[in-house]
């Protein structure tokens, strides 16, 4: 198996070494996602960029956390499935509904079930949503822009999920401490 380096602000230089003090000053710590991604501080910029524009979107926070843990739990990414669950619980989502996307059970909030629903159908269809799960979105109260801003969460965790699924990071204690 290919080891991949993990860095710190400590060990990376030039670009990566700014981005990862960066990161460190935003987060309190590194997430380990980061770390490897430093091999190549690209990535790092194109998350970050990503999750800026994600952050804009009509989906709330909760919301935004809701379809990246759905995202991540249909690619089996383990690390994302943990920092997605610490995250939604920060930004206010309801831990059954991110219990129950990780555990694969149903979802008892409507909306929520809605789209985790329709973010797990564009990863599984690979973009190509059937006209009945788009319509059980929109059904649900959810737009036209929203299942565009699914596509842009979708991209973000192509990007991390793959990078992860190459590099294996372990979930880092300050996600665990607040699951």
């Amino acid at each position: 198996m290919t080891e991949f380096t993990s860095y710190t602000a400590a060990t990376a230089t030039g670009k990566a070494k700014t981005l990862l003090e960066g990161i460190q000053k935003a987060y309190g710590f590194v997430p380990n996602l980061f770390a490897y991604m430093a091999e190549a501080p690209e990535t790092i910029e194109a998350y970050l960029a990503l999750n800026d524009l994600i952050s804009k979107t009509s989906l709330t926070p909760a919301q935004q956390q809701i379809a990246l843990l759905a995202a991540s739990t249909e690619n089996d990414c383990d690390f994302c499935k943990v920092a997605h669950q610490a995250l939604g619980k920060a930004k206010g989502a309801c831990p059954k509904t991110l219990a129950a996307i990780v555990a694969g059970t149903p979802i008892e909030n409507a909306s929520d079930s809605a789209l985790a629903a329709f973010t797990r159908e564009m990863v599984r269809a690979r973009g190509r949503a059937s006209e009945a799960a788009i319509g059980q979105f929109l059904a649900a109260g959810f737009t036209r822009q929203q299942i565009f801003e699914v596509v842009l969460i979708l991209s973000i965790k192509t990007l991390s999920n793959y990078s992860n699924h190459l590099t294996h990071p372990e979930a880092n204690p300050e996600f665990l401490k607040m699951l």
